[in-house]
């Protein structure tokens, strides 16, 4: 049967979102190659992958925009290379769906965000957001929270305070201070439509300033 690049499967040499079925944790990759079903991807050095065990068997979706969709295909983690340079290789296990899930934005907001995990109380200042979760910097002391740590969550927004649990996905140093990766686990529907709009709100601006810093048009 003829696999049909964009529509059966991601097409080569474009952005693929794999989902860890059941961890509520998604990672951007490059799609490199599409063989006979598999699907070998490089995953993003971003935030989540020095964090994300993927192992050989583990159940994934991989997202993808199609020409006039989004799209999703079930697969299975069939190989995965460490090194200088990762790599996942997935087989797919089913047929390619238009997917009906909103792919969370994410947008650089810095507003106050408390975390709260045992007697600690930690404040900082998010770099950037999304509904399905946040980075933030916070004066680090003591030991770092570690990945998988569950931590009441309060987000200062400028529509009133935000309260939701959460998990670390990862921490990393910066100076002093501590960068942390967090996801929100049990965030109300009606305060994901907080986040998303603020995001938005972000998003707007940022273009309108990158609009404002372009060079004039000198044709005339």
């Amino acid at each position: 049967m003829t696999s049909v690049p964009g529509v059966d499967h991601p097409e080569e040499q474009t952005e693929a979102e794999i989902t860890l079925t059941g961890r509520g944790i998604s990672v951007t990759a490059r799609v490199e190659v599409v063989h006979d079903g598999v699907i070998s991807v490089r995953p993003s050095v971003g935030e989540f992958v020095e964090q994300v065990v993927v192992k050989t068997g583990d159940k994934v979706e991989v997202f993808w925009k199609g020409e006039d969709n989004q799209r999703a295909v079930p697969a299975e983690v069939s190989a995965v290379e460490q090194g200088a340079v990762i790599r996942w290789r997935m087989q797919i296990t089913g047929p390619a769906e238009i997917s009906q899930r909103r792919k969370a934005v994410r947008g650089r907001v810095g507003v106050p965000v408390e975390v709260e995990y045992g007697s600690t109380t930690l404040k900082g200042t998010t770099v950037d957001v999304s509904e399905a979760g946040l980075r933030a910097e916070f004066d680090g002391f003591g030991a770092p929270p570690e990945a998988g740590l569950q931590l009441g969550l309060t987000l200062s927004l400028e529509d009133g305070l935000l309260k939701t649990k959460a998990e670390v996905v990862r921490t990393s140093a910066r100076g002093a201070n501590w960068v942390i990766s967090i996801r929100f686990t049990n965030i109300q529907e009606k305060d994901q439509d907080r986040v998303r709009r603020r995001v938005f709100q972000a998003l707007r601006e940022e273009r309108a300033r990158k609009a404002d810093d372009s060079p004039p048009d000198l044709r005339g």
